[in-house]
């Protein structure tokens, strides 16, 4: 006999209720995403709050228990929609959010809205009685495309050094995914589309393809831009829990592979033309939408699942399976001949070599590095803590000699981003006016910091905190010098190897 039903009276009627059995995946998969969530809490500084968590999945729990209700009259726990709000809340990051603050509830609207959004794709969008996209997956992606990375980011491709926290992510990930997939029989098609993406990752890194990203202080090109993108925790969740999707991918044994090793071949295309971490992470979410979309056409060329030409060994033959095949192989091919970026903005020793610019290491000021620093990167310490301020130096005077020479291709070599607006903002004033305003600094104190940037993912930088006395001289059009005045003065200078090897200037944080 069948157990008996769980029932619940509400205003004098009984309901019947549906709860998750202990067997479920959701459950495995809820256990793995919650567990991620609580690291990215308690070591790996997340940025993002318990309250902006729980809006995203308490958002799609109620909206799908409501609908259920009003369908079935049933009671049922919301499980997929609370993976779909969890995975929401897993990549979505909002860059204003204030670092540290475990409990703000700074734009938990954003988090919500995001997370309502994804869940009416599955409603809305359908294909055969099921959702045609993976919900977090194509909400994700059109909230990324449409708000940009003023408002938005996805989750770093790197999260911390590798450290206690990072490893036991790792081994959350890895262990709790594969048994996940295996136990749905979706192991081979999350390993074969990780195969393919590593392929043709490593061809378009042999191009020496670059991104900036804000982990790193330079740009990650080459062997580094492979390793961070193959063996990416960020990557890896997206390899087991979202292309793995048992709903919204093909279920027959050789159209689960085949799918994914195109989504691989996809998120490859997608991702080589870019040169920013954000573009490249939005291409890598997209390689799965763009596929989802194409599921219906691919279903018709594929096996059914249990069919008898659902098996390797008859499959191989057909020529669907020879065409999947060639699209890998002349994808990735095409895909390693796209621009590698981000290139140089100009030829920079040319440029630095018209003036002189050389410092005495014996003039530097006292230089302390936080542990911080120290913990992305052990080199930033004695003497290359000392080449980085040195070069803080240089480019400080070379601004000057940019501004007096009226020398725009001298500035580009020295300052990146909001530090090259603004000083070619003070150039286009000289050449107006005629007066030049410069401003020399004779730094005593310099404190090394780590700056994560906010709004743009365009770089991980140094925070060169420095104090001494500052003055500020006007030239005329003759050059001479019509008025100095000198103060003391505290700032912070980032900097950041933004084109190549040369630490540039980027901004004045707080300025």
């Amino acid at each position: 006999m069948p157990a008996p039903q769980r029932t619940v009276s509400l205003a004098g009627r009984r309901y019947p209720v549906a709860l998750p059995k202990l067997r479920d995946s959701r459950l495995h998969v809820a256990s793995v995403t919650i567990s991620l969530h609580v690291l990215g809490q308690v070591g790996l500084h997340f940025q993002i709050s318990v309250p902006q968590i729980l809006a995203a999945i308490l958002t799609c729990a109620v909206i799908d228990a409501v609908l259920t209700f009003r369908s079935s009259r049933t009671i049922a726990w919301p499980a997929s929609a609370m993976l779909t709000g969890s995975g929401v809340a897993l990549i979505l990051r909002v860059p204003s959010t204030p670092i540290g603050d475990h409990w703000t509830f700074h734009h938990w609207w954003l988090f919500s809205a995001v997370a309502a959004f994804s869940l009416a794709t599955k409603y809305l969008v359908r294909y055969r009685g099921q959702p045609l996209f993976n919900p977090s997956n194509v909400g994700l992606v059109v909230t990324f495309i449409l708000l940009g990375s003023s408002r938005v980011e996805p989750l770093d491709f790197w999260w911390a050094p590798l450290n206690v926290w990072m490893v036991a992510a790792y081994a959350l990930i890895l262990g709790g995914g594969a048994l996940i997939t295996h136990r749905l029989r979706l192991l081979a098609g999350a390993a074969a589309f990780w195969a393919v993406l590593a392929a043709g990752t490593g061809l378009v890194a042999a191009t020496g393809h670059c991104m900036t990203a804000r982990w790193a202080f330079a740009p990650v090109c080459g062997l580094d831009y492979w390793r961070a993108i193959v063996t990416s925790p960020e990557v890896l969740i997206f390899t087991f829990f979202m292309i793995t999707d048992p709903r919204t991918v093909p279920r027959g044994r050789v159209g689960h592979v085949v799918f994914c090793s195109m989504v691989g071949a996809a998120c490859v295309l997608l991702m080589a033309p870019q040169n920013t971490e954000y573009w490249t992470k939005v291409a890598l979410l997209g390689g799965l939408t763009v596929l989802c979309l194409l599921r219906p056409l691919l279903e018709r060329a594929l096996p059914a699942a249990g069919s008898e030409d659902d098996t390797w060994e008859r499959y191989v033959r057909q020529p669907a399976f020879v065409g999947a095949g060639l699209v890998l192989v002349v994808g990735a091919m095409v895909a390693s001949g796209l621009p590698a970026g981000p290139a140089p903005l100009l030829d920079a020793e040319n440029a630095l070599g018209r003036v002189p610019h050389q410092v005495d290491p014996a003039t530097l000021p006292t230089i302390t590095v936080e542990q911080g620093v120290l913990d992305w990167n052990h080199s930033i310490s004695g003497d290359g803590a000392t080449a980085v301020v040195l070069a803080l130096v240089e480019d400080l005077e070379l601004e000057n000699q940019a501004l007096l020479r009226r020398d725009g291709a001298l500035l580009e070599a020295v300052d990146h981003g909001d530090r090259l607006v603004e000083l070619q903002g003070r150039l286009a004033d000289a050449e107006t006016s005629g007066q030049t305003v410069i401003h020399r600094y004779d730094i005593d104190d310099v404190r090394v910091t780590l700056i994560v940037p906010f709004g743009r993912q365009d770089g991980l930088s140094l925070g060169l905190v420095s104090t001494g006395t500052e003055t500020v001289e006007t030239h005329n059009a003759d050059g001479e010098v019509t008025a100095t005045e000198s103060a003391p003065f505290a700032t912070t200078f980032a900097v950041r190897r933004a084109t190549g090897d040369r630490w540039m200037i980027v901004g004045t944080p707080g300025v």
